[in-house]
This record gives C-alpha cells, sequence and structure tokens, in this order.
C-alpha cells in the first residue's frame, strides 16, 4: 500500500479538495513540483496551472490554480490559491476567449495599457487550457 499524506486545496471562494493523496504534481515559481508523502517542509509560490493529484488507491483528480501558495508540513499539504476550479468544470470556449482577448490587448495597446495584466491574464487562459487538453487526453 502506498504511503499517503492529507491534503487541503482551498480556494478564496470554498475547500475543493480534502483527503489523502499519494502524490501531487503542481507548477511552482521555480518549476514543475513533485510531492509525496516524507517530503521535506516547504512553502514556495504557484504559478498559474495545473495541480495533478493522485488519491489514495491510485484514482487521479486534476485542478486549475491561477497561481497561490503551496505549504509542505510532515503529514499534511496545503494549497491555497485565489482561484481553484476542478478540470471538469472548466468553461473551454470561455477561456479559449480569455486567450483571444488577451492576445488581442496586446497586440493592440494604447497609451495606458498594462502589459503586466494582460500577461497574467493570457497564463491563466492559457494555463486552463492546458488543464482542459490534459484532461480530454488523459481521460477521453
Amino acid at each position: 500500500m502506498a504511503m499517503t499524506v492529507h491534503l487541503d486545496v482551498v480556494s478564496a471562494e470554498s475547500e475543493i479538495f480534502s483527503g489523502r493523496v499519494e502524490s501531487l504534481q503542481v507548477a511552482g515559481s521555480e518549476g514543475e513540483l513533485g510531492i509525496n508523502a516524507g517530503h521535506a517542509p516547504l512553502l514556495t509560490q504557484l504559478k498559474p496551472g495545473m495541480v495533478r493529484i493522485v488519491k489514495q488507491h491510485g484514482h487521479e483528480e486534476v485542478f486549475y490554480l491561477s497561481g497561490g501558495v503551496l505549504e509542505v508540513q510532515p503529514g499534511n499539504v496545503t494549497v491555497l490559491a485565489d482561484v481553484a476550479i476542478r478540470a471538469t468544470d472548466i468553461d473551454a470556449a470561455e477561456a479559449a476567449e480569455a486567450k483571444r482577448r488577451a492576445e488581442q490587448q496586446i497586440a493592440e495597446h494604447s497609451a495606458d495599457f498594462d502589459y503586466a495584466k494582460a500577461a497574467q491574464e493570457l497564463s491563466k487562459a492559457i494555463a486552463q487550457l492546458r488543464v482542459v487538453e490534459y484532461t480530454k487526453q488523459r481521460f477521453g
């Protein structure tokens, strides 16, 4: 039987997941992170992207995060995010439209254009589309 750790995935709106997991993969500020039971304590920023968890007994679940913080403590892992969405709840058409709008803003910027905000919106939309694509490939 695989070793597990307790995971809580919490957004500003609600707790989206709480339970035992065998592993967790997430996009950290310095690159991809893999967390298993017994991982060293860690506190790091998260980039917009996918969180892939393998629950107890091997069942996989995927979420989108808009960014946030990951905290690893002995026996407990917490993911705090402004926005956390189950992959199955992402509206692919809405994410594609958000990507198109952000790309258009960057291409047609005006004098009071906020490039950092547009780039952040583009990054979030692309991350959501990647989660949708991964979910389609992985789970049909």
